[in-house]
């Protein structure tokens, strides 16, 4: 059993386009063209189970879009979708009702995208409100390519906004920071949220991050608190899940990181 808990995709009308412009922001290339039914035959063909679907919101006005379709689409031939808030909605709790009303387990939130620091005090009160409903909130964490010379979302400042949260006195909060924990900011991941009550998934970091500061995260972090991601189109999912399977991992550990602890987080029956 496999979960993948960071893809993205983009409507068929406009993925081409989304994935192009962003592969020229990016200076890179997308291993899919975006689309939902890539992401199935990707998953078909790497041998993935679910994968967790995230969307993102660049503007308030998209709030009842982005959620309807991540609704139309969720619990589909294993695709579980998550909603997203724009820290400019108003109505922040009645946004995240209705969220819980749609039925998504989670939202994801993208500092860089809101250009707003991830310890604001608007993501503060939305991701509070977040774990007062049992949402998982999932976070972009540590640098984005697509933005180099603002970081909205280092190590320093998510750490703080755990301190103010509370969160490690906050059994039932369900946060998720991406990219093991912080892009191509590992070193500060090490030192500032290693150990923290928080999950981190893998998502393009593998590529990246040597594989004995990987092993040493996974230590000193707990297996129990990892959960593979591929930030697929922009990772392979075949190659992301034989890089994790080539870590030196006892084979609970494995599975941990692979399904179990999405499996106790998104709710789903083992």
């Amino acid at each position: 059993m496999v979960v993948d808990f960071h893809t993205h995709i983009f409507p068929d009308a406009i993925a081409e386009r989304a994935i192009a412009s962003l592969e020229e922001k990016c200076h890179t290339s997308a291993f899919t063209r975006g689309r939902l039914d890539e992401l199935k035959q990707s998953m078909k063909e790497a041998g993935i189970d679910y994968s967790v679907v995230l969307t993102v919101m660049t503007k308030a006005s998209q709030f009842e879009n982005v959620n309807r379709a991540a609704a139309a689409m969720n619990g589909k031939e294993g695709i579980i979708a998550f909603g997203s808030l724009h820290p400019d909605c108003d109505d922040i709790c009645g946004k995240l009702d209705m969220i819980c009303d749609l039925g998504l387990k989670g939202i994801k939130l993208h500092p860089d995208y809101h250009n707003i620091w991830i310890d604001d005090p608007i993501y503060v009160k939305i991701t509070d409100e977040a774990i007062k409903r049992g949402l998982i909130v999932l976070f972009h964490s540590g640098w984005d390519i697509a933005y180099p010379d603002v970081h909205h979302a280092s190590a320093d400042h998510v750490a703080n906004l755990l301190n103010i949260l509370d969160v490690d006195g906050r059994p039932e909060s369900k946060i998720v920071l991406a990219h093991t924990g912080g892009w191509n900011n590992w070193d500060d991941v090490e030192k500032y949220l290693v150990g923290r009550n928080v999950y981190f998934d893998t998502s393009l970091s593998l590529p990246l991050i040597s594989v004995s500061q990987m092993q040493q995260i996974l230590a000193d972090h707990g297996c129990d608190r990892i959960m593979f991601g591929t930030d697929s189109p922009w990772d392979s999912q075949a190659e992301s899940l034989a890089r994790i399977r080539a870590l030196d991992l006892e084979e609970e550990e494995l599975e941990c990181i692979l399904y179990r602890n999405a499996f106790r987080l998104l709710n789903l029956p083992c």
